[in-house]
C-alpha cells in the first residue's frame, strides 16, 4: 500500500556505478592524493571519542605544530574547508563593533572583508592592486589611522599567485596593540612561514593543497594573546560549531575532560593525519626548496613559451602557485578547456579580481615535480598553437 504514494523513482544516475576520470590537477587546488592518503581515508570508522580517534587528533596537533612552527597549546583542525577556518578565526576574534582592517590585494582579502562585516566588525580596507604586495609602510599606514584590533593578511594569495612578505609584520602590529590575522591556505608547505617567530596570532590553512589530502579539514592556531582576547569578549561567538571555546575543549586544549561536541568528520582527519605526517618525513624545508625550485622552473619556461608572469617581483611569488597573463588574442576558458579535453590536466583561470587576466598553474605537495612542469609546459604550448590555429 505505501508503495503505491510514491511519485519519485529512483534516480537513474545512482543506479550506475560511480565514475571518477583520472587527472592530473595543476590548479590552485584541490591537489591530486597519494595511495598513501587515500589508503588511509578508506580505513573503517571509529567513533568521534574512541581513544584511537583522539590519538589521531593528539598526532594532527603535533603535526600542525611542526607545520606552522608553533609551540601554542590552542592548535587543531576545524571539521571543514579553509572557508571555514577563516570564518572560525574571524567570529572568534570580532565582535560588533570592533575595528579591523583587512589588507586585500585578491579574493581572500575580500572574501575575509565581508565575513567581518556580516559579524559587524568596523571594517576597513587596505587595498593593492591585484600582483602586488603590502610593504611594512602600508601596513604602518593602516595601523595608525584606523587603530584596528585585528589585521587580516593573506600569505599566499591563490587568486593572483603573489607570496606576502611576513617579516617584522606580527611585531608591528602587537607594537600598535593590534592581533595579526594570516591566511595560509595556498602557502602552508611550500613556502617559509614561522608562526611563533613571526609573532603572528591566528594563522590557518587547508588540508588540500600542500598537504595533499582530500577538502574538509583546516589546520588552525591562535596564540596566547589571541586567546586572551577570545577569553575577555562580553559576548559568545556566534557560530556554535565553531565556538572555540567548544573546539579547544575536544581536542583536548584546555587541559579539561574531552566532552562531545560534534560528529567530526573522521576519515578526513586520517587523511589530514597522513598528508602531515608525509610532510614531516620530508621536513619543511626540503619541501620549500622542492617548491621553490619546481616554481623556478615552470616561470622559466612560460618565459620561453613568450609568456609574461602576472607577479614581476620574483621575490613576491607563490611557489605552490604561478599566474600568468593570458596571452593576446587568446580566451582562457579556450585554453583551460583544451588542457582538460586534451590533456587530462586541469589548470585554472583567474579569480575575483583576476578573472579573465591570468591562467593559474599549481605545483602543490606530490604535484611539485619537474616531470609535472615539463607535463603541464608541453600540454600549454600545444594549446597555444591549436588554440591560434582555431582562430585563422
Amino acid at each position: 500500500m505505501a508503495t503505491s504514494l510514491l511519485r519519485i523513482p529512483p534516480p537513474q544516475g545512482l543506479l550506475r556505478p560511480l565514475a571518477v576520470p583520472e587527472r592530473l590537477l595543476l590548479g590552485p587546488g584541490p591537489s591530486n592524493v597519494p595511495p598513501r592518503i587515500l589508503a588511509a581515508g578508506s580505513r573503517q570508522l571509529l567513533g568521534h571519542m574512541h581513544p584511537e580517534v583522539l590519538q589521531v587528533m593528539d598526532e594532527i596537533k603535533a603535526g600542525i605544530q611542526y607545520a606552522f612552527q608553533t609551540q601554542n597549546r590552542l592548535t587543531l583542525a576545524i571539521s571543514g574547508t579553509g572557508h571555514c577556518a577563516m570564518e572560525a578565526a574571524l567570529l572568534n576574534l570580532l565582535e560588533h563593533g570592533d575595528p579591523a582592517m583587512v589588507a586585500v590585494n585578491g579574493i581572500w582579502g575580500q572574501r575575509a572583508a565581508d565575513i567581518a562585516r556580516r559579524l559587524g566588525a568596523d571594517v576597513h580596507e587596505l587595498l593593492k592592486p591585484p600582483g602586488e604586495y603590502f610593504t611594512l609602510w602600508d601596513v604602518e599606514e593602516g595601523l595608525v589611522r584606523h587603530k584596528p584590533l585585528v589585521l587580516f593578511i593573506t600569505h599566499g594569495e591563490s587568486s593572483t599567485g603573489v607570496l606576502q612578505p611576513l617579516e617584522g609584520l606580527g611585531e608591528l602590529c602587537h607594537r600598535h596593540g593590534c592581533l595579526l590575522l594570516v591566511d595560509a591556505v595556498a602557502s602552508l608547505g611550500g613556502a617559509p612561514i614561522f608562526m611563533d617567530q613571526q609573532e603572528i596570532d591566528v594563522l590557518y590553512s587547508g588540508s588540500q593543497k600542500v598537504l595533499n589530502a582530500p577538502p574538509g579539514s583546516a589546520p588552525i592556531s591562535f596564540s596566547e594573546r589571541a586567546r586572551e582576547k577570545m577569553l575577555r569578549r562580553k559576548t559568545q561567538p556566534p557560530s556554535f560549531y565553531l565556538d572555540m571555546g567548544w573546539l579547544a575543549n575536544y581536542w583536548g586544549c584546555d587541559g579539561e575532560a574531552r566532552r562531545y561536541h560534534h560528529t567530526a568528520p573522521i576519515n578526513s582527519f586520517f587523511s589530514l593525519r597522513e598528508g602531515l605526517a608525509m610532510l614531516a618525513e620530508l621536513g619543511l624545508e626540503n619541501s620549500w626548496e622542492r617548491h621553490r625550485a619546481n616554481c623556478a622552473q615552470l616561470c622559466q619556461g612560460l618565459r620561453d613559451l613568450g609568456l609574461e608572469l602576472f607577479v614581476k617581483e620574483e621575490k613576491a611569488r607563490l611557489p605552490t602557485i604561478t599566474a600568468v597573463s593570458v596571452p593576446e588574442g587568446y580566451d582562457w576558458k579556450e585554453i583551460t578547456a583544451f588542457l582538460m579535453d586534451n590533456h587530462s590536466i586541469e589548470i585554472a583561470g583567474g579569480l575575483g579580481p583576476s578573472v579573465g587576466k591570468v591562467l593559474r598553474i599549481g605545483l602543490m605537495g606530490c604535484n611539485s615535480t619537474s616531470s609535472n612542469v615539463d607535463s603541464v609546459l608541453r600540454a600549454l604550448q600545444d594549446a597555444l598553437r591549436r588554440c591560434r590555429r582555431s582562430r585563422l
